[in-house]
């Protein structure tokens, strides 16, 4: 028996929503480790490789390994009837004819049950061999996306060169050509973090700074107001003497609690004197790191590599971005292309094989 609970349904409506375009029928094969899938095209030019590893699930139970073959375009059906954030739990009895799942709604009380008939399709499981990958790009998922379908209404092919410079996506159309370059951003989201904390600190040296020479312009002037009052009275100048020194102990008091202040400033984050002082500096640090987060490129490569693909396929990969914010390319001379997408449940695994001739 299988039972397998995911805790948002969003996560399978958007896998099932990558790769239907490309797969019609396919055995999704479950064991104690989890589901996997793997199915090719009708043009055998691309392959894909789900996987839902069983810790991804709250609950997970797979008594044997069993497969569901399953008709996609139905079960995305099935799945648009459920909530994005129901929990999602499917159901199958050993040798069932039958896949049942039941949608939770976590606000309300209601259940959604459904059945699903399952179909006996014959596959056979396809090895795919370890390979050393020459070189391998790591970019947001984003901005993959709107590369491979800015270039793909300019023309039908793309060819992809990893170099020392960077990573070029170039396509030739019969009106126009283009090309997008990225270059390593590892270093440069570094510097600029780095010279946005220094900003802030100089900016908080500074109020520091400000406050103490206010102090000592107010010191200074009661100083000068007392030595001009030489005619004062002995009662009036003990008075005054009295009055100096409560302002003093009130000035001292005020810097022992400015300087409490300052310490519970600079350990709380977000405190309202920097919020005031480096908000500007605060947005740029914010912003930085969403970039060295999401938008940095990394590339690693033993040789150079240039392949040429069907933008109609890559176009169809990307719309994978929704699982995750990152993709990895991977890439060798007279080898398919690995599109890799990581998320919280598993992976999602797209192999293209090159344009042979093709420039």
């Amino acid at each position: 028996m299988l039972e397998a609970k995911l805790a948002e349904a969003s996560v399978l409506k958007k896998l099932l929503d990558s790769i239907k375009e490309l797969v019609t029928d396919a055995n999704f094969e479950c064991n104690e480790e989890g589901i996997n899938l793997q199915a090719m095209d009708n043009s055998h030019v691309a392959l894909v490789s789900v996987l839902l590893e069983a810790p991804g699930f709250s609950e997970y139970r797979c008594d044997r390994p069993m497969p569901l073959g399953v008709n996609l375009t139905s079960l995305t059906k099935v799945l648009k009837c459920a909530k994005d954030d129901d929990t999602c739990t499917l159901r199958a009895a050993d040798e069932a004819d039958m896949l049942n799942l039941v949608y939770e709604a976590k606000r309300t009380d209601r259940i959604a049950e459904y059945e699903m008939k399952l179909m006996d399709i014959d596959s056979d499981k396809l090895g795919i061999p370890d390979t050393d990958y020459e070189a391998r790009v790591t970019m947001s998922s984003a901005e993959f996306s709107r590369i491979v379908r800015d270039l793909a209404a300019l023309g039908e092919s793309v060819r992809i060169e990893v170099s020392k410079e960077g990573v070029r996506f170039t396509a030739e159309g019969e009106a126009a050509n283009g090309n997008v370059l990225l270059k390593p951003t590892d270093k440069v989201g570094k510097v600029e973090k780095e010279e946005d904390d220094d900003d802030a600190e100089k900016e908080d040296e500074d109020e520091d700074d400000d406050e103490v020479k206010v102090k000592k312009e107010k010191v200074s002037k009661v100083k000068k107001e007392k030595d001009g009052d030489e005619d004062v009275d002995m009662d009036d100048e003990k008075e005054e003497k009295d009055d100096d020194e409560e302002e003093e102990e009130e000035e001292e008091e005020d810097e022992d609690d400015d300087s409490s202040r300052k310490r519970k400033k600079k350990q709380a984050s977000g405190s309202s004197k920097r919020a005031k002082t480096s908000a500007k500096a605060k947005g740029k640090k914010k912003k930085v790191d969403d970039d060295d987060d999401v938008e940095k490129v990394r590339i690693e490569m033993n040789s150079h590599v240039s392949l040429t693909f069907s933008l109609k396929y890559l176009v169809n990969f990307s719309k994978s971005s929704t699982l995750s914010s990152k993709v990895q390319l991977m890439l060798s001379n007279d080898v398919p292309l690995l599109v890799s997408y990581d998320f919280g449940q598993g992976h999602i695994r797209y192999y293209l094989a090159p344009k042979i001739g093709d420039e």
